[in-house]
């Protein structure tokens, strides 16, 4: 950001810029004339082509201020005050999922700014349970030069899963050819658009040490192993000794089936696959009831009296945030809130309603398990004013 608050992709704070037109927000980097002591070599030989990391070149402390500052600004455009706590790295041991691009015979990432794809050869943000994927992705698209595709790759406890997104069209022929590439790179299953292609293995993700669960095609999952375990933590400790809790945009249940090894819980999500993964896993011993209802919270949130038994309510939105939902929450008698959230803007949005409600926010943690990029995570704690 210049003084001029121009924001110039790749500079780091304290550089010497030349820089090229800009639209009155935005402007090119052209050249760094002196730079400054926080810029540092980026780790990987594909920064500043490929569009996927945009913070390799700065100084791990100042990346950190930057990202905590993200979420205290978040809040105080909001009408927010409170004390940010620190910054939790959630990295680990890297992504555990990543998107990639296919498009005339090219596997990667798209340039910044473009619908170019820039071939991957290395990446070094990823776990290594996806050390075979971008392999694996260039040889589908060796397969398919005319297609035009995403390629959704997870790392599993049974190896990787990829599901394919867009216009594949598939025939029994291309389906064989992709599943033989699917079973030479040692995946353990292949969807389109969530239809099998191939199958050899269930992939399944563990929760903690408390379950196992069997992964839908294409189903949700947070960055990093480390995230979900950092964040679980976080909402475990956030509920406190709650007896009943409702887990809201539960996903496949990884805080569900956390807080069922204490608590008897509610869950409800849109997405019927997870659902009805959460169910089975559920079923196992040594966890208390659980509840599983698909629901599309945005349109049909819980109201005040279906809230009213809970002791504690769990809600992790998507990156729109849940504003019906803190509307029916901010008119409840619920205890304690626990709310998580990949967008601080609009989580600032919702717990200003929560606020004007009668809710007291007493912490905001900030986890990065999104590295190099813009994005951070959040939980935050209400109580019952």
């Amino acid at each position: 950001m210049t003084e001029e608050g121009l924001f110039v992709s790749y500079s780091a704070p304290g550089d010497l810029v030349e820089i090229g037109d800009s639209d009155g927000k935005r402007a090119p980097l052209l050249k760094v004339v002196e730079p400054s002591p926080d810029r540092v070599t980026p780790p990987c030989i594909h920064f500043g082509t490929c569009g996927a990391c945009q913070t390799q070149h700065i100084a791990h402390e100042t990346y950190r201020a930057w990202k905590h500052g993200n979420v205290t600004r978040a809040l105080n455009s909001a009408g927010l005050d409170i004390v940010v706590q620190p910054l939790v790295d959630a990295h680990g041991e890297g992504r555990r999922r990543v998107t990639l691009a296919v498009k005339h015979g090219v596997a990667g990432y798209h340039r910044r700014g473009s619908h170019e794809v820039v071939a991957a050869t290395i990446c070094p943000i990823l776990s290594p349970g996806l050390s075979g994927a971008l392999a694996f992705a260039q040889a589908l698209a060796a397969e398919m030069p005319e297609k035009w595709l995403s390629l959704l790759i997870t790392a599993t406890e049974t190896g990787m899963d990829a599901d394919i997104k867009g216009p594949l069209h598939g025939n029994a022929g291309l389906n064989a050819r992709l599943a033989s590439i699917a079973r030479e790179h040692g995946l353990a299953r292949l969807t389109a658009e969530r239809e099998p292609i191939a199958l050899y293995r269930t992939p399944r993700i563990g929760m903690g040490a408390v379950a196992t669960a069997n992964l839908p095609p294409g189903a949700f999952l947070q960055a990093t192993a480390k995230g979900e375990e950092v964040l679980a933590n976080l909402v475990l400790d956030g509920v406190k000794r709650a007896r009943k809790v409702a887990d809201l945009f539960c996903g496949i249940g990884p805080f569900a089936v956390r807080l069922a090894s204490r608590a008897q819980v509610y869950a409800a999500d849109n997405d019927a696959d997870a659902i009805a993964s959460l169910r089975k896993t559920a079923a196992l011993p040594g966890l208390k009831p659980v509840t599983a209802e698909r629901r599309d919270l945005f349109r049909r949130p819980l109201v005040r009296s279906e809230l009213e038994p809970f002791e504690a309510v769990v809600f992790d939105p998507a990156f729109d945030g849940a504003a019906s939902q803190s509307a029916e929450l901010a008119k409840s008698q619920v205890p304690r809130i626990v709310a998580v959230s990949c967008n601080p803007v609009t989580f600032a949005r919702d717990a200003a309603t929560l606020i004007q409600g009668g809710y007291i926010l007493v912490r905001v943690t900030p986890v990065d398990q999104f590295l190099y990029s813009p994005h951070v995570e959040l939980v935050a704690e209400f109580v019952r004013g």
